[in-house]
């Protein structure tokens, strides 16, 4: 990624895109990706990540991953995850933040790009079993903003950590912001 910075920090810039970080990034972190309403959330993210630049790894249905494609998105940084059948696999990626010195990866916490009811869990049973902070990134169509909004360590208690998140993801809209999901845990 780091030999694609400077382009892919231009074409954001020729994009009219406008590159957020923070001023310090924690070591480890699960970094949620919301709002995700629309395919094109993915080429964008990828792009605001090389310019950051930013080593992540992210989560993704395992059925991106068939094919010719696997290779690609496994090159890419991704991760294939079964959502059909529980397969162990909050314990298994806080086990790999436990190994690891360096470890950042990105979900996306409604699961899906269509509207749910509030947000798949998994994101904060890692972030708790792991003992890692969350970082809140964003990819905001009106505004043409993409990267990093926060980071925050969670409480373990769910409304006071998801109201905090609420309000640093508060005003920022995806592509089809009638397909964000209300931010809540299900």
């Amino acid at each position: 990624m780091s030999l694609l910075h400077g382009p892919a920090r231009f074409i954001l810039k020729l994009l009219g895109w406008r590159l957020l970080d923070l001023s310090q990034r924690p070591a480890k972190a699960v970094v949620i990706a919301y709002p995700h309403t629309s395919n094109w959330d993915f080429p964008v993210t990828l792009l605001a990540l090389a310019a950051l630049p930013f080593r992540a790894h992210w989560v993704g249905k395992d059925t991106m991953f068939r094919g010719i494609l696997g290779p690609i998105m496994r090159g890419l940084g991704g991760i294939a995850v079964n959502r059909r059948e529980r397969t162990g696999f909050v314990e298994r990626v806080a086990d790999e933040f436990r190994r690891r010195e360096n470890f950042h990866l990105i979900i996306a916490t409604e699961g899906t790009r269509s509207r749910q009811a509030g947000w798949k869990s998994g994101f904060y049973r890692i972030a708790v079993a792991a003992g890692v902070p969350v970082i809140m990134a964003v990819v905001d169509y009106p505004k043409r903003e993409a990267g990093l909004l926060a980071s925050i360590e969670l409480t373990g208690n769910e409304d006071a950590d998801m109201a905090r998140i609420a309000a640093c993801y508060e005003g920022r809209k995806g592509y089809h912001p009638e397909n964000a999901s209300p931010i809540r845990l299900l």
